[in-house]
């Protein structure tokens, strides 16, 4: 198929549009984000309202297609704007050019996490529409800000406002994994993340001495059991064919800190691992397992969790008879002979 075919794809084209905008950490802009959703849902004709939690470096703009009975617990479908740094050398193509080849395959940052997912709900909205449909439920469509650092200054304090508490949240779709075949997998539960960083105290003094309680023997107990227990799970997936990823605890150590100059024994260094913890693991268990870590490491040990993994575990959602909306999804896509695995 030429590539021309898919340049007259009027969500192809709009897709493309969106992965243009360079959303990208550290720094992101999403101005031109949401001004790219104004236009958006003045196309659709849907009300958009754009909400600063904390302030307007990450806002969260919502835009909404009014059901036919609004009284009742709506949907929402959610995506983030925002996309991770980019190293353009190791790159084939241009990351905020969104190139396409012969094959329809689209190169850009973001083109999998996740705008693609915000213009499949925009695309599949305008099909409908178009189709004369009106739905019983009121369908909100949010894009939020600062997903990839945590959500700490977007999502996680619009949660927490009467804005969100206004919205009657009754169901709601997020990201997932990016299908390679036809089959498309469906995540009906998250892992629950406890990110982490040890503030590490020790005896400072000259590089020419062998001082004792130091910040680098503390660390390097530490680091220890942390690997020890990643090495578990790593074990755990190599045993057992049926499990995934998503069905182990994953510890990733994704920076070290500290250091004063060359031949000076630091005062402070600091380790921040990135944990994702398994369903079937208890959380109050691993936290006091990374306490009492710390405490064996020789004490002045100072453990920090990122705030916005402070949250509970959240249960996996019901798939059952149970759970009407579950359901209605469901039944959608048996009915579209769509395939899929839980």
């Amino acid at each position: 198929m030429s590539s021309n075919t898919w340049e007259s794809n009027e969500e192809l084209q709009y897709f493309r549009e969106y992965l243009r905008i360079p959303s990208v950490h550290p720094n992101p802009d999403y101005e031109p984000c949401l001004e790219f959703l104004r236009k958006q849902a003045k196309l659709l004709e849907l009300p958009i309202v754009v909400h600063y939690p904390i302030d307007e470096k990450a806002p969260v703009a919502v835009l909404t297609w009014q059901g036919l009975e609004p009284e009742l617990p709506s949907v929402l479908l959610n995506s983030h704007m925002d996309v991770v740094a980019v190293y353009p050398e190791n790159w084939t193509h241009p990351p905020f050019a969104a190139d396409i080849d012969e094959k329809g395959r689209i190169f850009g940052r973001g083109s999998q996490d996740m705008k693609c997912v915000g213009m499949q709900y925009l695309a599949a909205i305008r099909a409908l529409k178009r189709n004369g449909v009106r739905l019983k439920r009121t369908i909100h469509i949010s894009f939020v800000a600062d997903e990839e650092t945590g959500g700490q200054l977007g999502m996680a304090p619009f949660v927490d406002s009467a804005d969100f508490r206004n919205l009657n949240i009754g169901f709601s779709l997020d990201e997932g994994m990016a299908s390679p075949t036809a089959e498309i997998p469906v995540y009906y539960a998250e892992r629950t993340g406890r990110c982490v960083t040890f503030k590490i105290s020790g005896q400072a003094g000259h590089g020419s001495l062998l001082l004792s309680n130091t910040a680098g023997e503390k660390m390097n107990y530490i680091l220890g059991k942390m690997m020890d227990f990643r090495r578990s799970q790593v074990e755990r997936l190599e045993q057992n064919p049926q499990l995934t990823v998503g069905d182990v605890t994953t510890i990733n150590l994704n920076a070290i800190s500290g250091g004063v100059q060359s031949n000076v024994v630091p005062p402070m260094l600091s380790l921040f691992f990135d944990c994702r913890v398994a369903l079937d693991v208890n959380l109050e268990q691993f936290e006091a397992d990374l306490l009492r870590w710390a405490e064996e490491a020789g004490g002045g040990v100072e453990v920090e969790f990122m705030p916005w993994h402070r949250r509970p575990h959240t249960a996996p959602t019901v798939t059952n008879e149970s759970n009407p909306f579950w359901m209605t999804f469901k039944n959608s896509i048996d009915e579209l002979q769509v395939t899929y695995c839980l």
